[in-house]
Parts: structure tokens; C-alpha cells; sequence
């Protein structure tokens, strides 16, 4: 019993008739590190190659970690299978995409609430990541305060975010910290309630109110069933005002309130 030798991974799958096509899911062990890549044993004649670029989604970039991977036996995702050149060309960064979006899609059925790394800042919000995958919080749907504009000034800030759009097929991901930021104090709103808040800006479309740490938007449709020609008459930074809550917009974050219902 025990002077029998153990048959080599190859053995066992080739009892299976193991005949792998493009985009199946293997199984092989690294065997062997080249300057751009590896080589896989995946149990047929044809060698399994693993590019560099191809072992993950997380920022894989120190050599030095790359000779851990020798002799690691896992899953790898078939890219390209080339009889005729007798190659095999693999992906473990395919795998952890599809688990990504896997789990990404129960994230957002949940509705869960993240704090994500900010890891670069362009004119038109944060890119920040979620599983591996690249994400983007626009700037509309960012929430700060006057005297907070200097908090994400630089990228080593982490941001609370919730998702708003997932798609894979485009492999786009739309974060939202205004979402995030009304979930979390969403307990102290109730639509028809009469609250206090402080103008924070004035605009000519309206205000936007300072209430418990969330922006609510006062339309100036919302102000008085009269005409307003010049709102900046009747209001001022900083002045506290008392609104009635209208609408609540989870989704998107948003807060709208009236001072015209206010009997």
C-alpha cells in the first residue's frame, strides 16, 4: 500500500479525457517562473502559460511576491487554447474578475454601505476601487461641506460610498457618498416633518440647507407661492430657516424640502 507511488497531477486528470477549450475554467499547478510570466502544468501536452499582467486584479506589481506562486495548485481561466503552437494561454485576473462581479451584484442587492480607498482625484469626481474593479464617484454625487473642502484635497482619504449604477457588460461601476452619507441618518427624517436647517448655499435656482449633516435642496419653487426675483434678498448664508421635508431619495442621495406647506 504504501510503496505504491502517487500518480502526478497530469495522471489523474488524464483518467477524465481532459480536453480544455477557451474560456473554461482549469486546474494546473506553477511549475516554473520566465521573465514575463509562468509556466502552468494543466495535466495535458500542451503547456500552460500565465502572463504577468494576467494574475490579478490587485495591483500585483512587486517580483518579489511573484516566486510565492511557484508549486500553488487553483483554478485558472482558459484565454486561448492553440493546438498547433502547443500553447495554452492562462488568467487568474479573469477568475477574480468573476468572482468580483459576483459578489458585486450581492453587494448591491444588500444595499451595503462602503469605505473605499481614494486612489486618484480628476475634475469630474474619485476614482476609487471595489473589489479590484475601477469605480468612479462622480462629483455630483459628493457631499461637502464649506468648511470641509479641504478633507478630500489629496488621495489618502477613505470615502463612505454606496453603489448606484453596476454593470458589468460595460464594466462600469457609479459610486454615491451623498447616498451613503443620507442612509446613515436617514433615522432622523421623516417626509412631513418640520426640521431647521442652514443655508449653505444660494443659488439661483434655490438653497441648499444644512440639516443633521445632510444637504437638502430648497427649490425656489419651493419657497413662497409668490414670485421671487432676486432670492439672495430674502436669504443669506449661514441663517437658520425652518423647511418641511417633501421627498426622500435614497438612491440618489437627495433631500428636497418646502416652505410653502408649512401649515
Amino acid at each position: 500500500m504504501y510503496g505504491k507511488k502517487t500518480n502526478s497531477f497530469a495522471e489523474i486528470l488524464k483518467k477524465y479525457n481532459y480536453n480544455p477549450h477557451a474560456g473554461d475554467i482549469v486546474a494546473g499547478t506553477i511549475i516554473h517562473q520566465e521573465y514575463s510570466g509562468f509556466l502552468v502544468n494543466i495535466g495535458n501536452k500542451i503547456a500552460g502559460y500565465l502572463p504577468t499582467e494576467e494574475i490579478t486584479l490587485f495591483n500585483y506589481r512587486k517580483k518579489k511576491k511573484n516566486y510565492s506562486l511557484i508549486k500553488t495548485t487553483r483554478e485558472f481561466f482558459l484565454i486561448e487554447q492553440n493546438n498547433n503552437l502547443k500553447k495554452s494561454i492562462l488568467s487568474i485576473k479573469r477568475i477574480d474578475y468573476i468572482r468580483s462581479w459576483k459578489r458585486i451584484k450581492q453587494f448591491y442587492l444588500e444595499d451595503i454601505i462602503f469605505y473605499l480607498y481614494i486612489q486618484h482625484i480628476n475634475k469630474g469626481g474619485f476614482i476609487t476601487y471595489l473589489e479590484g474593479i475601477q469605480s468612479f464617484i462622480p462629483k455630483s454625487q459628493i457631499y461637502l461641506k464649506p468648511e470641509n473642502k479641504q478633507d478630500y484635497s489629496n488621495k489618502k482619504k477613505n470615502i463612505q460610498c454606496k453603489l448606484l449604477i453596476s454593470n458589468e457588460q460595460k464594466n462600469q461601476l457609479i459610486l454615491s457618498n451623498k447616498s451613503a452619507i443620507l442612509s446613515l441618518a436617514l433615522h432622523k427624517f421623516k417626509l412631513g416633518e418640520i426640521l431647521y436647517g442652514k443655508i449653505l448655499y444660494i443659488k439661483p435656482y434655490g438653497l441648499f440647507i444644512n440639516i443633521y449633516g445632510v444637504i437638502a435642496l430648497l427649490h425656489i419653487s419651493e419657497i413662497s407661492y409668490k414670485y421671487i426675483n432676486n432670492i439672495n434678498f430674502f436669504f443669506k448664508i449661514g441663517k437658520l430657516i425652518k423647511v418641511k421635508i417633501i421627498h426622500i431619495d435614497t438612491k440618489q442621495g437627495r433631500l428636497s424640502v418646502s416652505k410653502r406647506y408649512m401649515n
